[in-house]
This record gives structure tokens, C-alpha cells and sequence, in this order.
């Protein structure tokens, strides 16, 4: 039988609830993951924009640590390590991706706030502490709303490939959509619907923040032109 013939798709179609139910998951890791992720960015980003050479060495390790070394390698730590090392650091997959995707991209979003604090000119943060701001107020107050605006196309970015790498959890045996395909294709020997209707799916994810991105890219570069 042909992999595109009709049969193939009409049972994938009969068990698109549990195609339904990986989409859930992965969205559900997906947000979890983002908003680990911003808190660690924002966190870090702004450590590393700090004069103290201690707290910029600690976001420094944190950034080169975490993107140097492979996401999948981290899981296989965190959800096989940790219990060698105690009984009762036993962490279920949904929590694992969550932790495991979350610190990954958090070291990601952390350059990108640092880039984007340090677009804002020096100035500001000069002109704030005359005023007796602490440095965590100039940040929350007046460094970090301007960098905002230049920091959301590749920020966007960041979020699609989170919710790519979400995927990942399919090798500790995570309900997700990646592994939901390759569950059900083994099963039932039919691999082109599986993965192809899990493609759609993601796409139907990330599209949306993708364009986003690159309308935002085109209107601050808009902006600037005109400035």
C-alpha cells in the first residue's frame, strides 16, 4: 500500500484524538517551559549588564553552560540523574521538559535582554542612579521598557524554537506530539500521517509567533529609517 494512500489518513484521522491530546501537552510544556524561561532571562540579562563582576561572572557561566552543551543531554541528566544521586529527586517527564526547556532557552533570552539593555544608551542608567534609583529600579523602571521594543523580533524567535525543542521530551518517553507520532506510526505502521499531520501541528504553533517576528523586525526597521 501506497505511504499517501487514502486508508493511511483515514486512520490517522480515526485516532486524531491522540494527536489532539499531544497538541494539549505540548502546549501546556510549551508555556510552562516560556515562562521558566522569561523569569531566568530577564534575571540573567540584567546580572549581565551589572558593573559587579561577580554577578556578571554568574550569568556568564550560566549562558555558556547552558548553550553549549546539548538540550537532550540535559534531559537525560535531570530525568535519569538526579534519582542515581537520591532516591527522591524522581521528577515526571511533563516537569522535566519543563525545567529542562525553561533553563535552555532562559540562557538564550538572556542574551537577547542583554543585547537589548545594552542598546539603550548609557546615559539613561547614569541620569537614573543621579536620581537615587537602585539598579534593579533603573532596570524595571526605565532601562527595561526601552529595550522591550528591540528586543521582541528575535525574543519571538526564541519562543518557536522553544516550542520546537519541546520535542526533545519525546526521549524520556513524554506525551507530546513527537512522540505521540512515533508511538502511533510504530503501532500502526503508518509513518507519513503521523509525522506529517505532527508537522501541520507544529506549524500551526509556530507560524503565527514567526510572522509576528518578522512583522515587528520590518516596523522597528521601519522606524529607525525614518528616525
Amino acid at each position: 500500500m501506497s505511504p499517501f494512500a487514502l486508508e493511511r489518513w483515514q486512520a490517522f484521522f480515526a485516532d486524531f484524538g491522540q494527536f489532539a491530546n499531544g497538541f494539549l501537552y505540548t502546549l501546556e510544556i510549551s508555556i510552562g517551559a516560556l515562562l521558566l524561561a522569561m523569569l531566568l532571562g530577564v534575571i540573567f540579562g540584567s546580572l549581565s549588564a551589572t558593573r559587579n563582576k561577580i554577578l556578571r561572572g554568574i550569568s556568564r557561566v550560566y549562558v555558556e553552560v547552558y548553550q553549549n552543551t546539548p538540550l537532550l543531554i540535559q534531559f537525560v541528566v535531570v530525568y535519569y540523574g538526579f534519582p542515581l544521586l537520591n532516591k527522591d529527586l524522581v521528577i515526571s517527564a511533563f516537569w522535566t521538559a519543563i525545567i529542562c526547556v525553561g533553563l535552555y532557552h532562559g540562557a538564550y533570552i538572556a542574551e537577547v535582554i542583554r543585547s537589548g539593555i545594552e542598546g539603550v544608551p548609557k546615559g539613561q542608567t547614569e541620569a537614573a542612579e543621579s536620581q537615587g534609583f537602585t539598579y534593579g529600579d533603573t532596570m524595571r523602571l526605565i532601562i527595561l521598557p526601552q529595550a522591550i521594543r528591540m528586543i521582541y523580533p528575535p525574543l519571538t524567535n526564541q519562543v518557536v524554537n522553544l516550542i520546537k525543542n519541546t520535542s526533545t521530551v519525546a526521549i524520556i518517553s513524554g506525551a507530546d506530539l513527537m512522540f505521540t507520532a512515533k508511538s502511533w506510526s510504530s503501532m500502526n505502521v503508518n509513518y507519513i500521517p503521523a509525522f506529517v499531520g505532527v508537522g501541520v501541528l507544529y506549524f500551526v504553533l509556530c507560524f503565527p509567533l514567526a510572522t509576528l517576528a518578522r512583522r515587528m523586525e520590518e516596523k522597528n526597521k521601519n522606524a529607525y529609517s525614518v528616525g
